[in-house]
């Protein structure tokens, strides 16, 4: 996996002062994207474990709330082993810190779709104390901000996300209750 980029203070993708790891390869291709170079699988720089402990070690201070992560598009299948492996690191290391995960896809119709799909595939891999990787990845998230960024729902009031259309989603109420629990900010 290749990442745009890294911001060790960032407070514009979610609450407090946070690390945001921006990773390469997007399909979406939203028009008005603010991050269009990060759309190429390519673009920006090889994700190595040296990078893993430099967001590490960054996440260390008091003061970093959490961690967020967005893109590109790090749902992307090309993305999601290196994210997962990430947010396993994240939450044994700073378990009291949260993690914002920003997707185009869509919680229910793809998210939640994907992880079924996979249990069904791996004989569900639930039952056997296995989680599939979209499992996975969805129990290490604290909040997921859904869906693609739609230019004519732009809305420069919204906290922490770009148009209307996007969800702030609570992931573990959310599985936990089998109904989607949307966070209002």
């Amino acid at each position: 996996m290749n990442y745009a980029a890294i911001k060790k203070t960032d407070v514009a993708n979610g609450p407090g002062i946070r690390v945001s790891l921006f990773v390469s390869g997007c399909r979406h291709r939203c028009r008005g994207c603010f991050n269009r170079e990060a759309w190429d699988f390519h673009y920006g720089s090889v994700y190595t474990e040296d990078t893993e402990r430099e967001i590490l070690r960054a996440l260390a201070p008091e003061y970093i709330r959490g961690m967020s992560v967005l893109g590109g598009e790090p749902m992307e299948p090309e993305n999601r082993g290196t994210v997962l492996g990430l947010l396993r690191e994240v939450r044994r290391n700073y378990p009291g810190k949260d993690i914002w995960c920003y997707t185009g896809y869509d919680f229910e119709r793809d998210l939640l779709r994907w992880k079924a799909r996979e249990e069904l595939q791996e004989g569900n891999c639930s039952q056997a104390g296995e989680l599939s990787e979209t499992a996975e990845l969805l129990s290490l998230i604290d909040v997921l901000v859904d869906g693609p960024f739609v230019e004519e729902r732009k809305n420069l009031r919204l906290a922490f996300r770009g148009s209307d259309n996007q969800r702030l989603i609570d992931v573990r109420t959310s599985v936990n209750q089998g109904q989607t629990v949307c966070l209002t900010m």
